[in-house]
């Protein structure tokens, strides 16, 4: 029997950010699509609904794969697929398998023979990345840093000394109710020379990118509480 194939579905990462988001190929794909394996059910539904989803929401099959539903086994979400059905994989926001659970999905897709088909929409670590200014040729991404400071501390310094040693551009993120604490961290423990980016709720109407020296950051430091933010770090020689 011919297996099904697994559409990555970004999510639009702001409100009101459809129309700058969301390709008209989508639209058509999630037409055609009846079951989605998701990591937020609501979200994913409010986003089918902004994408223009025809198909009446009841109709649809949605797996739920959040937190409380992760670690066990991957057969259910597989089901569909494997009796030749398309199916959606949806992040919370952003691109799956980014920085996000869904990797896992498409990971077992690809041990079970599944074509895997990545559509285009928003990726916040890439926005920042072109919005910088910094290495677009070689950098890395770090997801979440230590929670304990001093642990904090010496990884924000040893990225430093990676991006002024390898040339690389430097990206991770904090949960959003620590950025403030990540961002105090930074510029105590960075040279002022430094570059750093700050990427805040990007595709929104009130985004904030901006690109300073750790020493000019110092001198005004934005407001971060609350408000998903990409951090870049860069130093070049």
């Amino acid at each position: 029997m011919l297996k099904g194939t697994l559409y990555l579905v970004p999510v639009v990462m702001a409100e009101g950010a459809e129309e700058k988001s969301l390709t008209p190929f989508l639209s058509q794909t999630v037409n055609q699509i009846k079951e989605y394996i998701v990591e937020n059910e609501k979200t994913a539904r409010r986003c089918l609904k902004a994408a223009g989803l025809t198909t009446p929401q009841s109709e649809l099959i949605i797996h739920d794969y959040g937190k409380h539903e992760r670690g066990g086994s991957l057969k259910p979400y597989f089901q569909g697929l494997e009796a030749g059905n398309d199916v959606g994989l949806m992040s919370e926001a952003g691109c799956p398998g980014v920085a996000d659970p869904g990797a896992d999905i498409v990971a077992e897709a690809h041990k079970r023979g599944i074509k895997v088909v990545p559509l285009v929409g928003p990726s916040s670590l890439l926005l920042a990345l072109m919005g910088s200014g910094f290495n677009g040729q070689s950098f890395a991404f770090h997801g979440y840093l230590p929670i304990d400071k001093m642990d904090r501390v010496k990884r924000i310094r040893d990225l430093e000394g990676f991006s002024e040693r390898f040339k690389q551009t430097q990206l991770f993120i904090e949960t959003p109710f620590r950025n403030n604490p990540m961002l105090n961290d930074i510029l105590a423990s960075c040279k002022n020379d430094t570059k750093l980016c700050i990427a805040s709720n990007l595709t929104a109407e009130d985004e904030f990118l901006k690109t300073k020296t750790i020493a000019d950051w110092k001198k005004e430091q934005p407001e971060l509480h609350k408000i998903p933010t990409i951090f870049l770090l860069y130093r070049s020689r």
